[in-house]
């Protein structure tokens, strides 16, 4: 589905991305681990357009889309779930919802609130009073209301308490199966990672140095490797 290939970009004249090289495949979950620093959010940025590649090719369901805007890749199926949330804090849980996409149907609306039902009692709430956790589940069912067929997913788990984190789990998970949904998860919780991702790579300095399986995530050498970014 995904093919990316010696993308390199950089923020003025201070490279970041330095040939990064991965593919993914139809309803596959790949997880993405790195300290920071070392282009976890670059990358995912330039997947969605809103940093320019220097260098490189993305190919998206063999189409080239290296040079296509963030709104182009949107209407081809690619979704992003931004680090923070960035969910519109003044506006309700339904309004929320129906920014996800500009024609975004009271049934498409209504479809996502089937798969996310946490959502349903909340949607006259403004989103700045929901929890953190609430928030990112907003986040990922804002989403879903553009119908994507890949979502880019990045430091879902950040600043959210381990209960969440365990339904998150499992919001995911599901939507792979039901929806058959691709997806591309920057994180620094192994457990979560190693739950949700069929493979798991490395990223160090700008590029891809490594692939990991989600069971070598409890070996303790790979613990210490990354240690603080356990749950």
């Amino acid at each position: 589905m995904l093919e990316v290939a010696g993308l390199r970009a950089a923020y003025g004249r201070i490279p970041i991305l330095n040939g990064i090289e991965f593919e993914v495949g139809d309803a596959e979950v790949v997880g993405i681990l790195g300290h920071n620093g070392m282009g976890k959010t670059t990358l995912m940025k330039t997947l969605m357009g809103f940093i320019a590649a220097t260098a490189g090719r993305i190919t998206y369901q063999g189409a080239d889309i290296t040079r296509e805007p963030p709104h182009n890749r949107a209407r081809r199926g690619i979704g992003y779930v931004p680090q923070g949330r960035e969910i519109f804090p003044q506006l309700s849980t339904l309004d929320n919802l129906r920014m996800g996409a500009a024609n975004a149907s009271d049934d498409t609306v209504d479809a996502v609130l089937e798969d996310l039902p946490h959502l349903k009692p909340l949607l006259d709430r403004p989103g700045g009073a929901l929890s953190g956790g609430e928030q990112q589940i907003l986040a990922i069912a804002r989403c879903l209301c553009a119908q994507p067929k890949l979502i880019l997913l990045d430091e879902p788990t950040e600043g959210i308490q381990p209960s969440i984190i365990d339904q998150l789990e499992e919001i995911l998970g599901e939507l792979r199966t039901s929806r058959g949904l691709t997806l591309v998860i920057v994180e620094q919780n192994l457990d979560f990672v190693a739950t949700l991702a069929d493979r798991v790579l490395i990223i160090q300095k700008g590029a891809i140095v490594r692939e990991l399986s989600p069971d070598s995530l409890s070996d303790p050498a790979i613990i210490d490797e990354f240690v603080g970014m356990r749950a």
